[in-house]
Order: C-alpha cells, then sequence, then structure tokens
C-alpha cells in the first residue's frame, strides 16, 4: 500500500483548504461556515482556470502559474480584507475531508483496476495520460489520432495537474484523484447543507451531518424495499408490485444482492447516485462535476443572503463570479452548464431582493408594474435574463472548448417515460423527506378556501399526470408547484409586512420589518417559520426530473434518453442530498405546535423517522461494502492493498502486460495502430479494448467505439476499414497509410489476430520487429524507408 502517496496527496488538498478559506470567507461571509466547505473546490477552481487558459500555450508552466496565482489571491484576500475565520469549523472540515478521503481510497485500495468492463474506466485513464503526456491543450484523442480530443475532459485535467503537482504516478494519481473528487463532494455537501440549516435556525452540525449521509452513504430504495419484499409474504409483494407497476419476480435474497442492479431501476436510463459511482471507481465527468455544483450553489445561497441594499456584491455575483464557474462546469460536465443558468434564474427569483434592482435604473422603472401579477412576469422575466447571462458569458469563459473540442447533439423531445414504481424507488429517499418538508409549511399558510383552492390544485396535476401517462407529473409536479409558491408568496407577504411597517431601504424601496426567517401566522399562532434556500434546490431538482420526462439529447452512442437520465440524475442527487440534509434538520429541530402532534412528540416522531431513513438508505451501502471487501466482491484485485490502477494488467493479461509496459515507456506521443472495439479485452471480432492507447494514452488510428457518438459513424467507419487495410491490405496501400497516419508502432496482439486473420503489414519495407514479448509483437515504422507508388 502506498501510504506515503497517500498522505502527499491529503496534504496537498488540505493546502488548498488552507489557500481558499480566506478567499471563501470574503466570498461566503454569510454562510453559517463562512465557505470552508467549499474552500477546495473554489481553490482547485482557480488552479483549473490557470491550467486551463494557459495549457493552450504550455501545460508545463501551468501548475507552477496556478500556485503562483491561487497564493497570491489568497494573500490579498487575507490581508486586505482580513476575514473572520472559525478555526474550529476550519479543523472540523478537514476531519470530514479527511474521513471521506480515506474511506474511498480504502475502497479504492482493494479493486484499483482500470479495467475494460462495468464502466468507463478505459476513457477516464486514457484521457488522464493523454493530458499528462500532452504540451499542450486541447490533448490528443487517445482512440483517434490526430484530432483533438472530443469530449469533456476538464476534471480530468484538473486530475493531471494534481499528478503533475505532486509528480505522482499516473497509475497510483487515478485513484488518488477519485478519492479527492469524492471527498471534495462529501465536504461541500456538509458545508452547505450546514449553513443552510443554521439559516433556518437549526442546529448546524445536524443539517450538515445529514448532508454528507445523503450525498455519501444513501442510496435509492430499490435495496431496502427489495429486502423488505423478500421478508413479506408473496401475495402482499406481488400486490403491492401491481399497485407500482414493478415486475415482483425480480426480487433477489440477499444472498443473491448484486451493486450494480440499484443503478438500473428505470428501464433504459441509468440512476446512478454517488456512492454506486465512487464504488464502480470511474472518474467521470459527471461525478468530478459535483463539487463544482455545489460551489454554484454557494455562490447562489451567498447572493441569496445577500441584502437588496449590496448592490455591488450581488452584481459580483452574478455577472462577475457564476459565469466563470459555469465555464468551469461546460469543460468538466457540459450536461451540467446549462444547470448552472438555470440554477442561477431560479436564485435571482426566489431571492429576497428583486432581481430588477441589478439593473439600471432607467431599465428598472420600465420593468415594474402595478399589477401583481404583470410584476410577477416582469420579476420572472428579468431572472430567466440572469441566467441565461450566466450561460452566454460560461460560454466566452469557456470558448476554446466550444470551438476545438466540443461535440455537437440534437434536441428531440417525448421519450418513454418513467413508470411509477420505478421513479418511486430512484427518488424515494428524497420523497420522504421533501413532503413532510412542503406540508409542514403549507399546511399553517393555507387556511379556509385557500386550502381547498391548493388541493383542488394538486388534485388536478396529478389527475393530468395520470391521463397523460407521466407519473413523474403526477408526483413531483406538486412538489414544484407548492414549493414555488411558497417561495414566492411567502417572500411577498414579507415585504408587505415590511412595507405596511414603513421601513425604507438604502436602495429606496421597502424591507421586511419581519426577520428573514419568520413571518406572521395567519391564524394568530407563533410566527410561521420561512421556507428558505433548500427549497430552491427542491424547485431546481423537480424541474430537472419532470425535463427529462419530455425532453433529451440524441446521440448515436446510447439509445433514446438513456445518457439524458445518466447525467442529469446525479445533478438531481446532489442538489436534492443537500436541500434534504437542511430540510429534514428542520423537521427535527423546528417544531409547530398547532400540526396534529404538539411540538416536543413531533420533535420525537421526527427524529425517530430520520433515523429509520438514514438506516434504510444505507443497507444498500452495508451489502455493497461487505460485497466489494470479501475475497470474491472485487472485479480484479490484486494480491495486497494497494492503489496501483495497471497492476491487474500483469495478472490478468500476463502475456501483454511487457508490450504495454514498454509502450508507456515512450516519450512523447508516437502514433500507434491497434485493432478498435469495446469494452471486452479481448473479446470477438472488432471487440478488443484498444488496450495499449487506453492504458498509455498514445494515440492509436481508431480505438473504441464511443468516437462514433463523438464524430459520427462515417468517420469511425472510414477510420476503421483504414486499419484493417494497414493490417491486411496491399503493400502499397498499408505503407500509405501508415504515412498519411503518421504511424510509429504497430501494435500485435491477441485482440489483433482475432480481427485480422492474416497480417501482412509485417512484410512491408521499412517496418521491423521493436518487442516480441509473450503474447504480442510490437512493430516500429520507419517512415522515411516504406515504399512509394
Amino acid at each position: 500500500m502506498e501510504y506515503g502517496l497517500v498522505a502527499l496527496w491529503m496534504g496537498v488538498y488540505l493546502a488548498l483548504l488552507l489557500a481558499g478559506l480566506p478567499l471563501a470567507a470574503v466570498l461566503f461571509p454569510r454562510l453559517a461556515d463562512r465557505g470552508v466547505g467549499v474552500a477546495i473546490p473554489l481553490a482547485a477552481t482557480i488552479l483549473w482556470f490557470v491550467g486551463y487558459l494557459l495549457g493552450h500555450v504550455s501545460l508545463s508552466l501551468a501548475v507552477p502559474a496556478g500556485v503562483v496565482v491561487l497564493l497570491a489571491l489568497a494573500a490579498a484576500a487575507f490581508y486586505r480584507r482580513r476575514p473572520a475565520i472559525d478555526t474550529a469549523v476550519v479543523g472540523e472540515t478537514a476531519a470530514v475531508f479527511a474521513v471521506a478521503f480515506l474511506f474511498l481510497v480504502a475502497i479504492r485500495a482493494v479493486d484499483p483496476a482500470v479495467h475494460p468492463i462495468g464502466g468507463e474506466k478505459f476513457l477516464d485513464f486514457g484521457l488522464l495520460r493523454s493530458l499528462l503526456r500532452a504540451e499542450t491543450l486541447p490533448p490528443e484523442d487517445m482512440w483517434f489520432a490526430g484530432e483533438p480530443v472530443s469530449y469533456y475532459y476538464g476534471g480530468h485535467l484538473l486530475a493531471s495537474l494534481l499528478t503533475r503537482l505532486t509528480g505522482t504516478a499516473p497509475r497510483f494519481a487515478y485513484n488518488l484523484a477519485l478519492a479527492g473528487f469524492y471527498a471534495m463532494l462529501v465536504t461541500a455537501a456538509y458545508g452547505l447543507a450546514g449553513s443552510l440549516a443554521a439559516h433556518r435556525g437549526t442546529p448546524r452540525r445536524s443539517g450538515a451531518v445529514l448532508g454528507a449521509l445523503f450525498v455519501g452513504i444513501a442510496s435509492n430504495l430499490s435495496t431496502p424495499v427489495e429486502l423488505l419484499a423478500w421478508l413479506l409474504p408473496d401475495g402482499v409483494v406481488a400486490a403491492v408490485a401491481g399497485l407500482l407497476s414493478v415486475d415482483p419476480t425480480v426480487v433477489n435474497p440477499p444472498a443473491e444482492f448484486n451493486y450494480w442492479d440499484a443503478s438500473r431501476v428505470i428501464e433504459g436510463t441509468i440512476n446512478e447516485f454517488p456512492l454506486f459511482a465512487f464504488l464502480n471507481g470511474d472518474l467521470h465527468a459527471h461525478m468530478m462535476s459535483t463539487p463544482f455544483l455545489l460551489l454554484v450553489g454557494a455562490l447562489c445561497f451567498s447572493y441569496y443572503l445577500t441584502p437588496e441594499s449590496a448592490l455591488r456584491r450581488r452584481r459580483l455575483l452574478v455577472a462577475g463570479l457564476l459565469p466563470p464557474l459555469a465555464g468551469l462546469l461546460a469543460v468538466v460536465n457540459t450536461w451540467s452548464f446549462p444547470t448552472a443558468g438555470g440554477l442561477t434564474a431560479l436564485t435571482l427569483l426566489f431571492a429576497p431582493s428583486d432581481p430588477r434592482t441589478l439593473l439600471p435604473g432607467t431599465l428598472r422603472t420600465r420593468l415594474t408594474a402595478d399589477d401583481w401579477r404583470a410584476d410577477e412576469s416582469l420579476r420572472t422575466l428579468v431572472a430567466v435574463g440572469g441566467g441565461a447571462l450566466v450561460v452566454a458569458v460560461g460560454v466566452l469563459w469557456s470558448l476554446p472548448f466550444w470551438l476545438g473540442t466540443a461535440s455537437t447533439r440534437s434536441v428531440a423531445v417525448l421519450p418513454d417515460r418513467s413508470p411509477l414504481g420505478p421513479l418511486v424507488l430512484v427518488h424515494g429517499t428524497f420523497l420522504l423527506v421533501f413532503v413532510p418538508y412542503v406540508l409542514r409549511h403549507a399546511v399553517p399558510r393555507l387556511t379556509g378556501r385557500w386550502r381547498l383552492a391548493a388541493a383542488a390544485s394538486v388534485a388536478v396535476v396529478v389527475a393530468v399526470g395520470v391521463a397523460v401517462d407521466a407519473a413523474a407529473v403526477a408526483v413531483f409536479a406538486p412538489l414544484l408547484v407548492v414549493g414555488w409558491l411558497l417561495l414566492r408568496l411567502t417572500e411577498r407577504a414579507t415585504v408587505a409586512a415590511g412595507a405596511d411597517a414603513g421601513v425604507a431601504s438604502t436602495d429606496g424601496g421597502a424591507e421586511a420589518s419581519t426577520a428573514r426567517g419568520t413571518e406572521p401566522a395567519d391564524d394568530g399562532g407563533p410566527p410561521l417559520d420561512r421556507p428558505g434556500f433548500e427549497l430552491v434546490l427542491l424547485v431546481a431538482g423537480a424541474g430537472l426530473l419532470l425535463l427529462v420526462e419530455f425532453v433529451y439529447i440524441e446521440e448515436q452512442a446510447a439509445p433514446g434518453r438513456f445518457n439524458t437520465v445518466f447525467k442529469t440524475y446525479m445533478q438531481i442527487w446532489v442538489l436534492w442530498a443537500v436541500a434534504a440534509g437542511a430540510a429534514l434538520a428542520h423537521l427535527c429541530y423546528r417544531h409547530r405546535p398547532t400540526l396534529a402532534l404538539s411540538g416536543e412528540r413531533w420533535g420525537q416522531a421526527m427524529r425517530a423517522f430520520a433515523v429509520v431513513l438514514l438506516v434504510s438508505a444505507s443497507v444498500y451501502g452495508a451489502f455493497a461494502l461487505a460485497n466489494h471487501f470479501d475475497d470474491d466482491g472485487a472485479i480484479a484485485r490484486t494480491d495486497d492493498p494497494t492503489l496501483d490502477a495497471t497492476a491487474f494488467v500483469a495478472t490478468a493479461h500476463p502475456g501483454e502486460a511487457p508490450a504495454i509496459r514498454w509502450l508507456d515507456n515512450r516519450t512523447g506521443r508516437p502514433t500507434i495502430v491497434s485493432a478498435p472495439g469495446g469494452y471486452n479485452w479481448n473479446g470477438a471480432e472488432g471487440d478488443g479494448a484498444s488496450a495499449a492507447a487506453s492504458l498509455t494514452g498514445l494515440p492509436t488510428v481508431v480505438g473504441w467505439h464511443h468516437e462514433i457518438g463523438y464524430r459520427g459513424e462515417d468517420a469511425y467507419t472510414n477510420r476503421t476499414a483504414d486499419v484493417r487495410r494497414i493490417y491486411v491490405g496491399s503493400p502499397e496501400r498499408q505503407a500509405e497509410l501508415l504515412r498519411a497516419y503518421n504511424v510509429s508502432y504497430i501494435y500485435v496482439g491477441p485482440a489483433e489476430r482475432a480481427t485480422y486473420a492474416d497480417i501482412t503489414v509485417r512484410n512491408v519495407p521499412g517496418v521491423t520487429v521493436e518487442l516480441a514479448r509473450g503474447d504480442v509483437v510490437i512493430y516500429g515504422v520507419e517512415r522515411d524507408a516504406l515504399p512509394r507508388e
């Protein structure tokens, strides 16, 4: 086990935490933890931006320049602003990061392999190796030699910058970077959920711990429900399964548990959650973007808390800080890029400060109306415009990506929708929190005819959802609508109360005389707790969920909305995990005696409910981790714990290990040619794993069939045909293609022999044996000696 490397990377991450502290304290002064929870993603963002912008000139200069810029900004923030930093919170956050980091290190140490099956590890490791071989950005595509990578590689870029900074061998850096992204996510959720809870008057640590557990440990309800079904009589199971449109025959006993099943609940989609994704071990874009998505959430929450009079700060947040962060997300995981704009728009709409105050005075005046409905529409229009601004300027911040790397996709509508049962299983963990939370705030506010009208509206929405066979509409649209109304109507009531009290703001408007956290009760009872930013996150997640039921991105890489749900559901989980942490803490500690239970009994009931929910959501983790650490649980287990991602090659593929190691030691980026394929190392014809390219970062003429989705079927098919001609064509054509693709090495291993029965390229003048070891022969190409027509 590489304990020294673990300590080194832990030290680097904690150094980023310390460097990010003064910047976070300046940007998040109103958060309960002063932004400590997102200090590492914040520092990493600065390091990333310097690396990304300077990397188009020289990647070798990117790391030292990034460190200098980060330290300079941190010093400026500390010595000019002298921000208040709570050392106890810093120590607490560092401990949370360390626990999460070491937890994932332990998981990866028993199965560190970047094997080609069960995920995208060959893609992820290949991108990391390509970036470490590259001199400038964008990196050359290891599966499409001579062309820049056509994929969002920003997260792998950050991993490569940390690898260069620490001087770590790539085979170890892969798993250490993976553990770092997981720990950043858990720590960011801990900090943001704690700040949300504190803003609502509940214990910060309670919300923080719950948020961290929801994002880092909890799973969907498929595993606990399956366990419960296994214990119940068959007749009861069949009846419930029929009601939820679930096949009762898929219920497996605990002995047949498979960690993979919980990610494939809704047919034709992937329904991942963080624990599954990081346990599976891909260093994939939708996972690496999650800490930065929560950084967007923290900036939005900071805006939400900023008073209307602090105009300069609010403009800085919206126009100065959110756009570049959106640009980062575009390169790290393009699927999260529009979410940054959407979350900004919702924040502007629901924040206590009017978004129109961000505009110049004349324009602000024109966008007001006496009628509240028209005024609300204008406010919404400005909020949407703010979100669009973040997206538009974010494009400018990431312009090199859009011009040279991004691949195009088309938008399609009306895919196959999710049935009720699987939908509830996937999102039930959060439904069990959000439904009582929304009721907790809606019931005291809706009395008399308003309660009847609200119930009728919800009934209509549910009926429409059932009528059009849209279970998501029936289940989640009521949450979205009621959440939207709670945020806006309670804010209007608070502002009206402030106007009645005649309290003038420094901006010339009226501010609420009541506390931002409460409002008067209509029934004369105790003041009502106002819903906070956690409800904005709830609405954002519900909007994403409903969107992918009707709209999806059409791709050649996967059918229908397969990839759209895959990449969107992770964002929903992360946003909802933070919101659920704060909401559940609120339910446990903030009581309203006018409800069915007394305040004391309500608190006891909710705390018991929280324990049951967390235990249920942890059942998957208990089974999955037990299987993972079991002797037979790992796919490519090594003899001793290690973080070496390629150690499995020597044991699982000893015939090819020496040749791959030899290629890995080549300097620069010499082009190789090998058989294209996919997820099997040595499968049927045309289904090799392109291991030589994927494990070394050396570009091959054509590799995995993922390139069909990136570049189109014709481009992939043409190169595949050329590779066949290189191996078995006429000498003249072979020489022509070797010269055209600038090939330096020809890889002939088991996959190539299975794919091309009679390989003749060895007979071409200028092609000589460079290495013959095990099951592989590598031919070197002297291009000047190749025959010409």
